[in-house]
């Protein structure tokens, strides 16, 4: 059986009517309260106050406030007019009925339509997000396209220089070589022109002989024989000298390297390798930048700048289980939780990040306090105040001078004043 409220007082001016009702101790939140153009009802069990108003009001714009033990209402009028009364004397059950019964029909009709009006606005937006990406990608395709069409027309060219210069340098020795052949051939011509005029020129008191041929079997001139003589050496043979080197992974040479951070850097990779094969089958139809978590994290973040919480939730997803070691992953994830109203899930997220955020460095300072604002807000959308005070002043320990974190704090501060004195 429920305890009406009999108990308020009000006040009206042309424009308003300001309502103020006691809770008797009673802890009220939005979801108790319903208000329609000429029906309110508060319901906080086991209290119960319900009125049918004088004159409709404008429901949309009428607020109300809870705070103190009470709850003040301010109903805008809908014509300017001075009440007689707060409510409708002359309301029977029946009418009161009706009056009830119309009010929740136009409720549902109008949560149905803002129902209706945020699953366009996030399909808009879903679209919108999902066409700007595209926009982002094809933008990012067509710029390394043009870098790579720059350096293969820097190759071609430098390609075509060396060409040039390599003719150069044939030309220059083939005509070295027939200089020197020519200064080689030059001294024996003229040897061989000396040896010929002694034997055409005649001694004195004799008689022109013939001289004797030197064609025949045997016979070779002496323009060949010089020729032996002078033949230079024939070049050495080619082939092929084969240089084995120590296996590598890396290009550096031995001395240059660092093992013990690259055995490190070796195991991390088989290991992420061996998460990737064992538990992420799935995963085979990615791309391989898909596969990396620093790009996963990039993209979330993008998805998350303009709005799409969803797709961002579902980048960091895939990233923490790539890598489950970047405490930056449940951070930002976190932030969704909290666009999307998944407390719980934020609280989590926010205490994995400031487990993996150890030892406390200076490097790290703005990811923690990151992290216990996250989870101080959540905690006080849950109405869990003394939590959410508990990360705000663990965020002014590291940040103490950061005004907003300290004005936050204090707030919450009020509303555990007001809750317990309310109680």
């Amino acid at each position: 059986m429920p305890v009406w409220l009999r108990e308020h007082s009000w006040r009206q001016t042309l424009a308003a009517v300001y309502l103020s009702l006691p809770l008797r101790g009673a802890r009220a939140t939005p979801a108790n309260i319903f208000c329609s153009e000429q029906y309110l009802k508060v319901s906080i069990p086991p209290f119960l106050f319900e009125a049918v108003l004088y004159a409709p009001i404008d429901d949309t714009n009428s607020t109300a406030k809870i705070g103190n033990g009470n709850i003040f209402f301010t109903l805008y009028k809908k014509e300017p007019a001075m009440w007689d009364s707060l409510t409708l004397g002359t309301a029977d059950k029946e009418k009161l009925q009706y009056l009830r019964e119309t009010a929740v029909l136009k409720a549902q009709e109008k949560a149905k339509e803002e129902t209706e009006a945020k699953k366009i606005t996030k399909q808009e937006h879903k679209k919108y997000a999902l066409e700007a990406t595209m926009k982002v990608e094809e933008a990012e395709r067509k710029r390394i396209e043009d870098l790579k069409e720059k350096e293969r027309q820097k190759v071609a060219k430098e390609l075509e220089l060396w060409k040039n210069q390599q003719k150069d340098g044939d030309k220059y020795k083939s005509i070295q070589k027939k200089e020197e052949l020519h200064q080689e051939i030059e001294p024996l011509k003229e040897r061989k022109n000396e040896k010929m005029n002694k034997t055409h020129i005649p001694n004195e008191g004799t008689s022109r002989t013939r001289p004797k041929s030197t064609k025949g079997h045997g016979s070779c001139s002496i323009f060949s024989q010089d020729l032996k003589e002078e033949q230079l050496l024939a070049p050495r043979a080619a082939a092929t000298i084969k240089v084995n080197f120590t296996p590598r992974v890396f290009p550096t040479a031995l001395r240059e390297s660092r093992v013990a951070e690259e055995e490190e850097w070796l195991h991390k990779q088989a290991e992420a390798r061996r998460i990737i094969n064992s538990d992420l089958s799935e995963l085979e139809d990615l791309k391989e930048e898909e596969k990396n978590p620093d790009w996963l994290k990039e993209k979330g973040n993008k998805m998350f700048a303009m709005g799409d919480y969803l797709g961002a939730v579902n980048a960091y997803n895939l990233a923490v289980r790539l890598n489950n070691k970047l405490p930056l992953l449940y951070l930002n994830r976190a932030a969704c939780h909290l666009k999307l109203r998944n407390l719980h899930k934020a609280i989590e997220d926010s205490s994995k990040a400031l487990e993996l955020l150890t030892p406390p460095v200076p490097d790290n300072e703005n990811a923690r306090v990151k992290a216990h604002v996250r989870r101080g807000t959540a905690f006080c959308q849950l109405e869990l105040y003394t939590e959410g005070l508990q990360d705000y002043e663990a965020a002014l320990k590291i940040d103490p001078r950061n005004k907003n974190i300290e004005n936050d704090a204090e707030k919450i501060r009020h509303l555990i004043q007001g809750t317990m004195q309310s109680s």
